[in-house]
């Protein structure tokens, strides 16, 4: 009986050798399954296993699927893989890729916002650099329960995406670029601003929306604290600001030429037709911008017009205003000729 046992045990033995050194084999063996090129993976948020292993498929990365998803099944950590882009080394074991893939850190994507975007302008910008979309990023920055861990009152995030070049995850979620942003503005919202803030008789979103047209209005940083004072002169004097970039706003769209009939645009973003600032930023300002309006320049300027050189006259009088506006139209007509 006993050497009946010991017959059945060693081919028993040998075959449980077999399917288990062809297991090792097929799992820890560099290159059974996988390409002896580098390869490129994309996994976009909400792509399954089974998804992933065909792209995998696509790609060259691995010959067949099954093998892969075997190593995956005995491991079944290794099903989470973050959404990402990968770069895949040559010739892997497919217990290799799948660790690999599984503890890979996510990619960054460096991206820079400029002053002076509006909303739907950096949404735009995010969709082309990050794994998100456009609508989607709009939505996240109305979310009612980000805003109001940030403290804002307003309906949406709007002048509140402090422009800068960052660091994103590829793969961040609309949510998460958005409370990035909001972030930044709240890191460098110091206490020491708010103090300054309050000084100059203005709430959060007020020094918001000033900056907003401060930045909309000049791209010199030089200049900002001078167009600042103008529109706090105006202000003071209870003068409509009349600024053309919140005509702009109100008219959305692509920024082009105004004419006479869009300043009659009925919107209380209009500053040619309601007194006071508007009831929100046109655009996110920038550090320079905000600071302008904390710092004003010391002027009795009222008024300014483009010089068509990319900066401004300034002036105290409409007298002298318009005389700087005839300056503009013969410095565009010099252009022309």
């Amino acid at each position: 009986m006993a050497s009946l046992k010991n017959s059945l045990a060693k081919p028993l033995l040998t075959g449980m050798t077999i399917v288990l050194t062809a297991l090792a084999f097929l799992l820890f063996i560099p290159g059974v399954n996988t390409s002896p090129q580098t390869t490129r993976l994309t996994v976009h948020r909400g792509m399954g296993l089974r998804s992933i292993l065909e792209e995998l498929h696509r790609s060259g990365s691995i010959y067949r699927t099954w093998p892969t998803l075997l190593t995956a099944s005995i491991v079944p950590k290794l099903h989470n893989i973050k959404p990402g882009r990968y770069l895949i080394p040559p010739a892997m074991s497919n217990f290799g890729l799948m660790f690999y893939l599984h503890t890979h850190p996510q990619d960054e994507v460096r991206v820079t916002l400029p002053e002076g975007m509006d909303l739907s302008h950096i949404a735009r910008i995010l969709s082309r650099n990050l794994d998100i979309d456009s609508t989607s990023f709009m939505a996240a920055a109305s979310d009612r329960k980000l805003l109001a861990r940030y403290g804002i009152s307003a309906n949406n995030a709007e002048g509140y995406l402090f422009p800068g070049t960052y660091n994103f995850v590829w793969a961040s979620t609309p949510r998460e670029a958005a409370g990035f942003l909001i972030g930044r503005f709240s890191h460098f919202y110091s206490d020491s601003l708010k103090r300054a803030t309050a000084k100059a008789g203005l709430s959060e979103t007020g020094l918001l929306t000033l900056a907003s047209i401060v930045e909309a209005e000049t791209p010199l940083d030089p200049e900002k604290p001078v167009v600042a004072s103008v529109y706090l002169n105006r202000l003071k004097k209870k003068m409509r600001l009349q600024a053309d970039p919140t005509v702009q706003y109100a008219l959305g769209g692509a920024a082009r030429r105004l004419y006479y009939k869009d300043l009659a645009t009925d919107s209380p973003y209009n500053t040619y037709s309601h007194a006071g600032l508007p009831p929100g930023p046109i655009c996110s300002p920038g550090a320079a911008a905000i600071l302008a309006v904390l710092n004003p320049a010391n002027t009795g300027f009222l008024y300014f017009v483009a010089t068509g050189k990319g900066g401004h006259y300034f002036s105290e009088s409409l007298a002298e205003h318009a005389k700087n506006i005839q300056k503009y139209k013969s410095a565009q007509r010099n252009k022309v000729q």
